[in-house]
C-alpha cells in the first residue's frame, strides 16, 4: 500500500546557494537534483528524513519566491531534540534571528528568517509534567 505523505515545496532565488544553506543551517542533505541550462533547479532535501523541496522561483509558472513577495505566506516548523544548537547552527550559516529559543505553548521554541526570506521554526514539545 502507497503511504500518503506531504512535503513542502520552496520557491527561492538562488537556488544552488539555498541548497547550500540548508545543508549548513540544518545538515540538509541532497536526495535529488535536477539543473536547467540556466542555471535554476528543482531539489529534493532531507533533514534526518524529513523531506523538502525547492527550486529557482518561476514567476510564468505562478511560483515567487518571498524575495519577490516581500513575505512569504508559510512557515517551515523543524521539530528537533535540541532547537537551541539548531538555532545557533543557522544563524551560524546566515540566517536571521526573529525570536530566540524560549518556553513558548508546550515548545521550546525559536523563530528564524532564513537568506531566501522563508521563517522557520525550530521546536521541540515539552513534555507534560502530569
Amino acid at each position: 500500500m502507497f503511504a500518503t505523505s506531504l512535503a513542502p515545496f520552496l520557491s527561492v532565488r538562488r537556488g544552488r546557494l539555498a541548497v547550500e544553506f540548508y545543508n549548513r543551517a540544518f545538515g540538509a542533505s541532497e536526495i535529488f537534483c535536477i539543473e536547467s541550462d540556466s542555471g535554476d533547479i528543482v531539489a529534493q532535501l532531507s533533514i534526518n528524513g524529513a523531506e523538502f523541496w525547492l527550486s529557482d522561483e518561476s514567476p510564468a509558472h505562478g511560483n515567487f519566491s518571498p524575495e519577490t513577495l516581500n513575505g512569504g505566506t508559510v512557515r517551515m516548523i523543524l521539530s528537533v531534540d535540541d532547537p537551541a544548537a539548531v538555532f545557533d547552527q543557522a544563524v551560524a550559516a546566515g540566517a536571521t534571528p526573529i525570536h530566540p529559543v524560549t518556553m513558548q505553548h508546550g515548545f521550546l521554541m525559536g523563530r528564524l528568517s532564513d537568506p531566501f526570506g522563508h521563517h522557520w521554526e525550530i521546536v521541540k514539545p515539552l513534555e507534560s509534567e502530569a
